[in-house]
């Protein structure tokens, strides 16, 4: 996919036994790009970073469970990208015992180069992502918007919510999080979950149950 205003290349996988998202964003101009929550299956995402020609310089995180970061360890030894997550989950490759919980092999991935907050940018060439911090599903879940899009982790999903109920959720904050931060939001803003279909802000305003009860 390439969006024509900003020359962003955008390439969308569904990896590993939970079905996550992982995302690989590009600018057309500069060839240089991002790999969004490299859940699992190495192999797949690199073959995706070569379809798509790019040298990846990112590698963001947006939150810590291991059903987003299965992968981390072989995509920074193949790429050497930078880690970057938010800091409140920086303490990712402690959590083994929620891999088993998940029954997912999950190497102990490497430490984070790059710690994030509310309000930093991801430059990736010409394009430019807004870090929104989203807490609630854990306590450093992050949203990335630019360029009309939003990657919202496991905060939004279409017609959904994240989970609130493993360490570190919290169901005030997330509730926070997607009424005061994310319904902020454009509704023509397309929104790329972490998990399931694409969505955009106005569908979600309009008939996410989870946001009326």
């Amino acid at each position: 996919m390439v969006d024509n205003e900003s020359r962003m290349l955008l390439k969308s996988l569904v990896v590993g036994p939970l079905a996550a998202n992982c995302y690989i964003v590009g600018d057309e101009a500069t060839r240089e790009g991002a790999i969004i929550d490299p859940a699992a299956e190495a192999g797949r995402i690199l073959q995706g970073v070569k379809e798509l020609g790019l040298k990846i310089k990112a590698i963001v995180l947006t939150h810590g469970h291991p059903d987003h970061l299965a992968a981390l360890k072989e995509i920074k030894e193949a790429t050497g990208a930078e880690i970057a997550v938010h800091s409140g989950d920086a303490e990712y490759p402690r959590q083994q015992a929620l891999a088993l919980l998940f029954g997912l092999q999950c190497p102990t991935p490497p430490p984070p180069d790059r710690l994030l907050k509310n309000g930093d940018s991801i430059d990736i060439g010409g394009l430019h992502f807004e870090v929104l911090h989203t807490p609630g599903h854990t306590p450093g879940g992050i949203c990335l918007y630019g360029h009309g899009v939003l990657f919202s982790g496991d905060t939004l999903f279409h017609y959904g919510i994240g989970r609130y109920d493993l360490p570190g959720g919290d169901y005030a904050l997330l509730m926070n999080s997607l009424r005061a931060t994310l319904m902020s939001l454009p509704d023509v803003t397309i929104v790329y979950p972490g998990h399931g279909p694409e969505t955009n802000i106005g569908a979600e305003r309009r008939g996410n149950p989870f946001l009326y009860e």
